[in-house]
């Protein structure tokens, strides 16, 4: 079986592609800029394909000959509705038989961009009569985040550190791709929200990460543009506007809501219990000893050597 996964070089791709690939599945995978494609064919893409998601020329020949499509949104994209839409008509003219769509968590939060153009991808997809699943994560732990506080010592966050957001880790979203594209028609016109135990505050992350690691870690409110800087390599300009705006929604309304998510979705689709935040956090944590300890051996054989 054949499945087109877009935005294939992300976080969410980069996860994916080994779990498809060893669950069988022939794997197109599109990027948007060009070279570095072994990368890719080592994670497990057969083919890979680099184009403009917005170029319905392009999208045409992404899905041809294809079972199923992942369609995944680039990061921060002005056009994510409009790139949507012409993905949604593309697999319909190719009458693709299953359409997955990586869409967010309350998508009606729609005063935040990306879930309003989320959510009005997810209207096209239920009016263009395809064979569908919808999956909605949670706010992602993210590696790289977590990593960064554990060294600093502190967990910054761009709204109210009182204020709780579900959670939900990538290599479980990856995990339930894998399932749906596999079990295909028991997964046609199911919305699922992905979301792991426990909604956590910037003040009980900040704790989770001190009671993993044994370090003190405090937690910090900062701005939203010093957040996405920081965390994203955003920077300033026109070429940055969407994103800031998009950022500073984002921010606004965690600011004023708590972002609430259920596990009970999450745990019947993987059959176990989904990766709590401290698992994940210790995970993060070994991993930072393992390189702590690898890097102290390159410098003893260097040193000896030298």
């Amino acid at each position: 079986m054949k499945i087109l996964v877009m935005a294939a070089a992300g976080n969410q791709g980069r996860i994916l592609l080994p779990r498809l690939r060893d669950a069988g599945f022939e794997i197109r995978a599109v990027r948007s800029t060009p070279g570095r494609d072994q990368e890719l064919e080592a994670l497990g893409a057969s083919e890979v394909m680099v184009g403009d998601a917005a170029d319905r020329h392009i999208l045409r020949e992404a899905v041809a000959g294809v079972d199923t499509v992942y369609y995944i949104t680039p990061t921060a994209h002005p056009q994510e509705r409009e790139m949507g839409w012409a993905m949604i008509d593309a697999a319909r003219e190719a009458s693709v038989g299953h359409f997955i769509y990586s869409s967010v968590l309350h998508p009606i939060a729609s005063p935040m961009l990306q879930h309003k153009a989320k959510r009005d991808i997810e209207e096209r997809l239920l009016e263009a009569n395809l064979p569908f699943t919808v999956l909605q994560p949670a706010d992602y732990m993210m590696p790289h985040v977590i990593g960064e506080a554990i060294m600093s010592g502190v967990w910054r966050q761009l709204y109210d550190l009182d204020r709780v957001q579900a959670m939900v880790a990538l290599e479980d979203v990856a995990e339930v791709v894998v399932k749906v594209a596999r079990e295909r028609e028991a997964h046609f016109g199911a919305t699922y929200q992905l979301c792991a135990p426990g909604n956590h505050s910037g003040n009980d992350i900040a704790a989770a990460i001190a009671r993993v690691t044994g370090r003190e870690i405090s937690a910090e409110l900062i701005s939203p543009d010093s957040y996405f800087q920081q965390f994203y390599g955003m920077g300033e300009g026109d070429r940055f506007r969407y994103p800031a705006a998009m950022i500073r929604s984002v921010a606004m309304w965690y600011g004023q809501y708590d972002f609430v998510g259920n596990p009970n979705v999450l745990t019947w689709l993987l059959g176990r219990q989904p990766t709590t935040l401290d698992q994940f956090i210790a995970k993060i944590w070994q991993d930072q000893q393992v390189q702590r300890t690898d890097r102290g051996g390159e410098r003893e054989r260097t040193s000896s050597f030298g």
